[in-house]
């Protein structure tokens, strides 16, 4: 008998989901408090005078690498251990997907370009200077590579994916989005309207992999967003403010410019996210109606 035909120790797919979202909470909160161990510690016994706002940027970032290095060996213990299927299973075939990821990757692109250029032409946006600093980028980029494949890991490859094993397609997708949301709750300045798009982000996110049951899509539009949002356009990402390439000046109202949260906060998130869900929802049912049943 292979390993993807052994019988999972917990046999509902959805409380296998639960499970794990509640191990990956678990592992934030630690590393929260590992992250303010490390900085705090030696910064109040050498005396340095760091601003508070840059401790708690440190605490922020290290916190979201331990955060992912700890979610990424948990997800793949459930899956070999309590799923009894191999970690590739969560949906890492690349070559039959190349064109997804180039499709996530570049979407990402795409939806910060339009809005970016909505706000310039309101009159509510303008860079005020540029910050090259190549390990700021650095640091950035591969911290953004690690949320994004950590996540998409843990909403897509596990929770979701587990999910459509106990509800159809869509349900799943929906709970699954429900719980990418929850997850981002405590995020610093979360409205009302940023909890909507990160609902919808959730959705799209999901949208490729119910179809495929593949993980590139979501893992390349997960980075490209996150990574040109922040450390090169300089928006907060889901509230965190990071070091951009560039310097934004923003004006105008929190719901078109999305306030402290980042343009994930406005609704011009919005729109771009609902215009984008309506897309591929009519992309994929041409393309994969056919050869993709509604249940797993």
């Amino acid at each position: 008998m292979t390993a993807g035909t052994l019988t999972p120790v917990i046999r509902q797919g959805w409380l296998r989901a639960l499970l794990l979202l509640f191990a990956f909470m678990v592992c934030s909160l630690v590393a929260g408090v590992l992250a303010s161990f490390i900085i705090i510690v030696p910064a109040a016994t050498d005396g340095a005078q760091t601003p508070r706002e840059d401790l708690m940027l440190q605490i922020v970032v290290l916190s979201l690498f331990i955060t992912a290095a700890l979610s990424i060996a948990l997800t793949v213990i459930f899956r070999r251990y309590i799923d009894k299927k191999p970690p590739e299973s969560l949906g890492f075939a690349w070559h039959p997907h190349k064109a997804d990821a180039l499709t996530g990757f570049s979407l990402g692109i795409t939806l910060l370009g339009v809005a970016t250029l909505v706000l310039v032409a309101t009159n509510n946006l303008e860079w005020t200077a540029v910050h090259l600093d190549a390990g700021d980028l650095l640091v950035g980029f591969f911290m953004m590579a690690l949320i994004a494949v950590m996540e998409e890991m843990v909403f897509r490859g596990y929770i979701l994916n587990n999910l459509m094993e106990s509800m159809n397609k869509w349900a799943a997708l929906a709970v699954s989005a429900a719980l990418f949301t929850l997850a981002h709750g405590s995020n610093p300045g979360i409205t009302s309207v940023a909890a909507a798009n990160l609902l919808l982000a959730g959705l799209l996110l999901g949208m490729n992999f119910i179809y495929t049951r593949n993980l590139w899509f979501a893992i390349c539009f997960h980075f490209s967003w996150n990574f040109f949002q922040g450390p090169v356009l300089g928006y907060e990402v889901s509230g965190l403010p990071l070091q951009g390439l560039l310097q934004p000046a923003l004006q105008g109202p929190w719901w078109l410019t999305g306030g402290v949260f980042g343009l994930e906060g406005s609704f011009i998130a919005t729109v771009l996210f609902v215009l984008a869900l309506l897309l591929f929802y009519t992309v994929y049912e041409k393309v994969y109606v056919n050869t993709v049943s509604t249940r797993r």
